[in-house]
């Protein structure tokens, strides 16, 4: 860890610095430029959709071929330039929406300026500037501690280290740790670049990794690619060439069969599914902090619960105190002199304030602030020290009736709030505080939708258990009579198992959460967290897909791959189902782009090896490009599609790619010995390929429209009378062979085709998935 540097001149704890010296360091550069944005500049994104390996080898063969004068042949730019097009606006048009929310919902912090509190957004703090920082706040810049009361913080994201650092006045506080207990104003000594964390280039957020399951296996296919386009399109290149010393039709047959090779649009196409997923979503007032979560919530089969904001609203009352060794009066007195001592402002501290009672009359000599591993707070006075906070944590034992007391107040869903006084080390308790909080009105559908869509639901939380119960069976969680209390379990307990047996999980620290996070996926499960809280953090980032309440807490907002703005938790339900019709879309629709990839490889080499030239051009294939795949499985792609993924995206592509593939394989080397016998002319060969392409490429579509509704039978039969006139009008424009008028032998041909395609997919389908698909191990 690097020393922070010391302060010449401090600042005045009670001016702060002035306008004057703000602007000055403002003009020198001194202003805390937030490195991290969450999402693409244009030009970026512009870039990334253009320089692409693929559109590279596009964009060249566009070159050769224009060279050659064969104009035609070009129109195979248009998909991509459509892609290109379509791709950068939709991606910038939701880059655009996420950052006006991003900004809307940025984190602000109070700092003194001119004698004055002053609400500043962290990018525009300066160096000096005194910042007040509460629990839950992420530390903006590094700093020295200029106040405390009780201050602690989390370093874990810059140490590894999960303990808590309590803080003292003169001690460094470093960008990127984040306040679990107390509060204290610190004076910015490093801002923006100069940053601990920025020299370290990492991130409060500790960002899950980049790529995501689907784009995992769509890089994978384009490096598969990238080896085999390149020495398979220059040994076919070679081959035609030496073979007829045509050049012009070398390259051209060259081109047919590197373009084909190109699963031209996918990679874009996921692009555009997730952006504009992250559109939809934040018309929802749901912000997006990753794209690529949009499909990992989707795969999530355990969504693990906070209680409180998430199942609760979090907006607790007092509901009633219980006095024991002290009267209510007192009890109310102390707890307000606490929460007052400590300055804390969540829930639990607005509702005592709420009651309006006086406070203690006592000079405060110490204050313990309250913190999630100890779960209590309070003061030391002269006489006597005062504690509030969980009962099993300050009180080592209780009588009968104080028990008695504890437990009907948990088992009617109150969280339980103990006052006790201490005196030369004996604590009493003085009474109990009951505070209530209110499940959410659609909690109960909600959660309901969740289980019936497969997933688990646990709970953790670090209330009693026997009150989080409570609440889980008002909002109609099953299974939460399995419950377990975590501060009974040891320091080594066996979490793996332990989350196979229970539901709910009460008392748990911070540390513990996210133990139970790692052993469940450890079991094999894809693991979603909500919270609020800064003691959901650890467990946020363990997780393979975190939710974080808005306007809770700066650290747990800085985690989350998504926040919910408006406190909605109902929204999950859109986020789930959204992040589902962009897989479930993407991998109905990736199938049509790989069956020409499939084909044209094994074409490729097979003509290499017959030393024949490619059996079809480009501008040939035109219109099987748009009304097979273009346009088709741009409405797929549209579609409501919410059901499970069920985890085997190669093997429900292959099913439908590799059968289609092979079908045209054969017919397409059927078809290169007819001419062999016949000794067709080239136009006639190139028209059957293109046509026997274009009824299997109508066979694959329709298996993937399944079920096949009224509208998606109008869209095929449209495509497919498109796709007959086009070889009895649009012949000359796609350099294409009529097919009328034609002697019998032709005309029978095509019927044959027509007849054939049908079944022989059919037959393919129903083998390989016998003989091959069912006995591979498909990831």
């Amino acid at each position: 860890m690097k020393t922070v540097k010391p302060i010449e001149t401090p600042t005045d704890l009670q001016t702060g610095l002035t306008a004057e010296q703000v602007k000055q360091r403002v003009e020198q550069g001194q202003t805390n430029v937030q490195l991290k944005k969450l999402s693409r500049s244009i030009p970026q994104i512009l870039s990334d959709n253009f320089f692409t390996l693929f559109n590279i080898l596009n964009f060249a063969i566009a070159i050769v071929i224009f060279w050659t004068g064969a104009y035609k042949n070009l129109f195979f730019l248009g998909p991509v330039l459509i892609n290109l097009i379509i791709g950068s606006y939709q991606e910038i048009r939701s880059k655009l929406t996420v950052d006006k929310i991003s900004l809307v919902n940025e984190s602000k912090l109070t700092v003194i300026r001119d004698s004055q509190l002053q609400t500043v957004p962290i990018d525009q703090l300066v160096a000096d500037d005194l910042v007040l920082l509460k629990r839950g706040n992420t530390v903006p810049a590094d700093g020295i501690v200029r106040t405390t009361v009780g201050l602690q913080t989390d370093e874990s994201s810059l140490t590894g280290e999960a303990d808590s650092v309590s803080k003292e006045v003169g001690a460094a506080a470093y960008s990127g740790s984040f306040v679990i207990a107390g509060q204290g104003y610190i004076q910015l000594t490093q801002v923006g670049h100069a940053s601990f964390v920025a020299q370290l280039s990492n991130a409060v957020s500790q960002d899950k990794p980049d790529l995501s399951v689907l784009m995992r296996i769509i890089n994978r296919i384009i490096k598969v690619l990238t080896y085999t386009i390149i020495p398979v399109g220059l040994a076919l290149f070679f081959r035609s060439y030496l073979r007829n010393g045509d050049l012009t039709k070398a390259i051209l047959g060259t081109s047919a069969s590197v373009i084909g090779m190109i699963p031209e649009g996918l990679v874009v196409l996921t692009s555009i599914a997730l952006a504009t997923g992250a559109y939809k979503l934040s018309q929802r007032h749901i912000l997006v902090r990753s794209l690529n979560a949009i499909e990992t919530l989707a795969r999530v089969d355990t969504l693990c619960l906070d209680k409180t904001g998430t199942i609760t609203t979090g907006q607790l009352t007092v509901k009633q105190v219980v006095p024991f060794a002290q009267s209510t009066e007192q009890v109310n007195a102390i707890a307000t002199l606490i929460v007052q001592a400590t300055k804390e402002t969540n829930a639990t501290a607005n509702a005592i304030v709420a009651l309006g009672k006086k406070a203690l009359v006592a000079t405060v000599q110490e204050v313990i602030a309250f913190s999630s591993e100890r779960k209590y707070s309070g003061v030391v006075t002269a006489n006597q020290k005062y504690l509030m906070g969980a009962p099993e944590f300050i009180l080592a034992e209780v009588n009968a009736e104080q028990q008695t007391a504890i437990d009907q107040a948990t088992n009617a869903g109150y969280r339980v709030l103990a006052v006790v006084t201490e005196v030369s080390g004996q604590r009493q308790l003085a009474g109990l505080i009951l505070i209530a909080d209110q499940v959410r009105k659609q909690a109960k559908d909600t959660f309901a939708y969740l289980r019936n869509q497969g997933l688990q639901l646990k709970i953790i939380s670090g209330d009693n258990p026997v009150t989080v119960v409570n609440v889980a069976k008002q909002a109609g969680i099953e299974g939460s009579e399995r419950y377990l209390d975590l501060s009974q379990v040891g320091d080594d307990p066996d979490y793996r198992q332990l989350v196979q047996n229970y539901q709910v999980f009460g008392r748990v620290k911070p540390q513990q959460k996210a133990e139970l996070i790692k052993a469940m996926q450890a079991n094999g499960q894809c693991v979603g967290m909500t919270g609020d809280g800064v003691n959901d953090v650890l467990a946020m980032r363990q997780s393979d897909c975190s939710i974080a309440m808005a306007g809770e807490s700066d650290a747990a907002e800085a985690t989350a791959n998504f926040v919910l703005l408006d406190h909605n938790f109902d929204s999950m339900i859109d986020m789930l189902n959204e992040g589902r019709r962009v897989i479930n879309n993407v991998e109905r629709v990736a199938s049509m782009y790989l069956i020409k990839t499939i084909y044209s490889v094994v074409l490729s080499v097979l003509f290499i090896i017959l030393g024949t030239g490619y059996p079809f051009q480009l501008s040939q294939m035109t219109p099987i490009n748009i009304l097979t795949v273009g346009i088709p499985t741009f409405f797929l792609a549209l579609e409501p599609n919410y059901t499970p993924p069920a985890g085997r995206f190669m093997r429900n592509v292959m099913e439908i790619a590799l059968p289609a593939a092979l079908c045209d394989i054969l017919l397409l080397v059927g078809i290169n010995v007819l001419d062999r016998w016949q000794n067709y002319s080239f136009a006639t060969t190139s028209t059957l390929s293109v046509f026997t392409i274009g009824l299997i490429g109508f066979c694959a579509l329709v298996s993937i429209s399944n079920p096949l509704t009224t509208g998606k039978k109008v869209m095929i039969g449209l495509l497919f009378s498109f796709f007959i006139l086009t070889f009895f009008f649009a012949t000359n424009i796609f350099a294409l062979q009529s097919i009328w008028p034609l002697n019998w032998w032709y005309s029978w041909l095509y019927l044959a085709l027509l007849v054939t395609s049908w079944p022989l997919f059919l037959f393919m389908r129903e083998m390989l998935g016998r003989r091959v698909f069912s006995r591979i191990k498909w990831r």
